[in-house]
């Protein structure tokens, strides 16, 4: 079941993340965050953007979000995508189901652009973007260096709609997610 997360999920995230911290690329953050940090994560990114879990018979095994790209207010229209999951919850279409509901929840919001940025080669991550329509939009060469090497980042990029002059505002998740388009959302994604 696809659910907006909790602040009491911040354990079973942290479980999630934990191995990409530690021993993967997939995030440049090198010290684990702590739980105390993830639930401060998940309430803070949930007043403006969608934060989403998949939970099975109680346990959560993925996650994803959108968060701020950049700080300058002509950027809002646009917002990098994050997803993790559980290693013993991968290869089962969670990470699609998910991701999909994520990007839906983002052009109810009135973003026109989602970003992924991928630690290459990141074979399975660029396929998935890739399966989902996003194209490539460069490369940061030598940009993080972490577990004793230097590693390229790919950006990819998603038009969630055609944007709007002039725009109107993004609607912020916590106020989205008091909607009936949030709701009749919600409900396909778990059907």
């Amino acid at each position: 079941m696809i659910r907006i997360a909790r602040a009491d999920d911040a354990a079973a995230i942290h479980d999630i993340y934990t191995p990409s911290v530690l021993h993967g690329v997939e995030t440049f953050e090198t010290e684990l965050p702590g739980v105390d940090t993830m639930r401060q994560r998940i309430e803070g990114r949930l007043q403006h953007y969608p934060w989403l879990v998949w939970e099975d018979a109680g346990r959560v095994l993925a996650y994803a979000y959108a968060s701020r790209f950049r700080e300058r207010a002509a950027y809002d229209w646009i917002a990098e995508t994050s997803i993790y999951v559980h290693v013993d919850a991968r290869r089962r279409g969670i990470a699609r189901r998910l991701y999909d509901t994520l990007l839906d929840a983002m052009r109810l919001q009135g973003i026109n652009q989602a970003v992924g940025v991928i630690t290459l080669p990141g074979l399975g991550s660029v396929a998935m973007h890739e399966a989902m329509g996003f194209t490539p939009a460069g490369v940061w060469r030598s940009s993080g260096y972490k577990l004793d090497a230097w590693w390229d980042v790919g950006v990819w990029q998603l038009e969630l709609q055609a944007p709007e002059n002039p725009p109107r505002p993004v609607v912020p998740f916590a106020g989205l997610r008091e909607t009936a388009a949030w709701t009749a959302l919600l409900q396909r994604a778990n059907a």
